[in-house]
C-alpha cells in the first residue's frame, strides 16, 4: 500500500484509504519550514506521495525542490493568494480548485497535463444515517457564513444593503446542515468571485439556492435555472426581481432543489473528488517526473521560490522563521 502524507486542510483525504492509499494527514497549524526529515518523521519514514493542501499559509516545505517524492500542490485560494501559480510550479502536479484559474499555473514549468481541475464539493454520503424530517420552512431567504466586517468586508455591505431592500433576509452562523432545510430559498455570495464550497453544501442539503452568475465552471457542473438559480452579482435590482419569484413558485423551488442535490450526489462529494485525484495521481510517470524535478532543483529554486522566500523573510513577525525564509531564499 502506497503511503501519501497529506499536509494541510483534509478537505477529501480521509476517503484516500478507501482507494487503497496508507493516509498519513497532519493539520499543519501556523506558519513553519518543514523539512524533508520532518516530514519522514510525522509519516514514520519517506512517504512516496506528498501533498500541501490548502490552509492560507506561507510557503511550509524547505527544499521542496529536491524531495525524493511525487509532490502535489492542493490550491483552493489563488483568488485570494497571488502568489499560488508561482508556488505551484516547485511541484510535480497541481490540484487546482478554481478552473478559470488553471492558465495561470500552466505554461510555466507545469505542463497542462498535470494540472487537475478540482472544484469544490459537499461531504460525502452517509448511507448508514436516517434521512432526515422535512423541517418547517422559518425563513424566506437565508444566508449562512461568517459576517465579520474586517474579513469580509464587502460581504457585511452587500448583505446589509439586501436585508434594508428585503427584511425577509435570515443572517445565521453555525451548522449549515441544520440550517440550510429550514429556509425557502438560500442565498450565496462570492467575495471574490470564487466558486466556492456553500455552493455544494447548499446543494446537498436539498436546499434551493440563489448563488452568483460567476466563471470557473459553474454552468459546466450545475445548470441554472434546472439545478439552482443565479443571479449577476453587478445588478441588485435584478437580484430583489429573482428572489421574489423564486418565493412566488415554491413547486418550481422545490424541483430546482431535488434536481440540484441529485446532481451533486451524483458526481460532487468528497467521494468523487478523492477518486478523481487518486486516478490523477496513477496515471503519472512518477519516477520520471521526480527525477525531472530533482534534476532542475537549482532553476526551480532560482525561478520560483527564491523571491517568495525573501517576502515571507521580510513579511512574517516571528524571528527564527524569518531566518529560515532567508537561509530557504539562499539555498541552505
Amino acid at each position: 500500500m502506497r503511503k501519501l502524507l497529506w499536509i494541510g486542510n483534509g478537505y477529501f483525504c480521509q476517503r484516500l484509504p478507501e482507494l487503497g492509499w496508507r493516509l498519513v494527514e497532519h493539520d499543519a497549524s501556523g506558519a513553519r519550514l518543514f523539512s524533508w526529515d520532518e516530514l519522514c518523521q510525522l509519516a514514520d519514514g519517506p512517504p512516496e506521495v506528498l501533498v500541501l493542501a490548502d490552509k492560507s499559509l506561507p510557503p511550509l516545505f524547505l527544499g521542496l525542490e529536491d524531495y525524493p517524492c511525487l509532490t502535489v500542490f492542493y490550491c483552493v485560494d489563488s483568488h485570494i493568494h497571488g502568489w499560488h501559480p508561482t508556488y505551484g510550479q516547485a511541484f510535480d502536479l497541481c490540484l487546482v480548485s478554481l478552473k478559470d484559474h488553471l492558465p495561470r499555473f500552466a505554461g510555466q514549468r507545469l505542463a497542462a497535463d498535470r494540472l487537475l481541475w478540482s472544484p469544490a464539493f459537499a461531504p460525502a454520503l452517509q448511507p448508514d444515517l436516517p434521512a432526515p424530517a422535512p423541517n418547517p420552512k422559518d425563513w424566506d431567504l437565508l444566508f449562512v457564513g461568517n459576517v465579520n466586517p474586517q474579513i469580509m468586508p464587502g460581504r457585511v455591505a452587500f448583505l446589509d444593503r439586501l436585508k434594508h431592500a428585503f427584511p425577509g433576509l435570515e443572517v445565521r452562523q453555525g451548522d449549515y446542515r441544520t440550517l440550510f432545510p429550514r429556509s425557502r430559498l438560500v442565498l450565496n455570495y462570492a467575495e471574490r468571485g470564487d466558486l466556492n464550497f456553500r455552493v455544494f453544501q447548499a446543494l446537498s442539503c436539498g436546499a434551493c439556492l440563489l448563488t452568483p452568475a460567476i466563471g470557473h465552471g459553474q454552468d459546466e457542473l450545475f445548470e441554472p435555472g434546472r439545478d439552482l438559480f443565479t443571479y449577476d452579482p453587478d445588478d441588485f435590482d435584478g437580484l430583489l426581481v429573482r428572489i421574489r419569484a423564486c418565493l412566488a413558485d415554491p413547486e418550481r423551488c422545490a424541483a430546482v432543489a431535488a434536481s440540484g442535490l441529485a446532481k451533486v450526489d451524483a458526481g460532487h462529494r468528497a467521494t468523487h473528488r478523492a477518486a478523481a485525484f487518486d486516478a490523477f495521481l496513477r496515471r503519472q510517470p512518477a519516477t520520471e517526473l521526480i527525477s525531472a524535478r530533482r534534476a532542475q532543483a537549482p532553476a526551480i529554486h532560482e525561478s520560483y521560490l527564491r523571491l517568495l522566500y525573501l517576502h515571507f523573510a521580510e513579511t512574517l513577525d516571528a524571528p527564527e522563521l524569518k531566518h529560515r525564509f532567508l537561509q530557504a531564499a539562499r539555498r541552505r
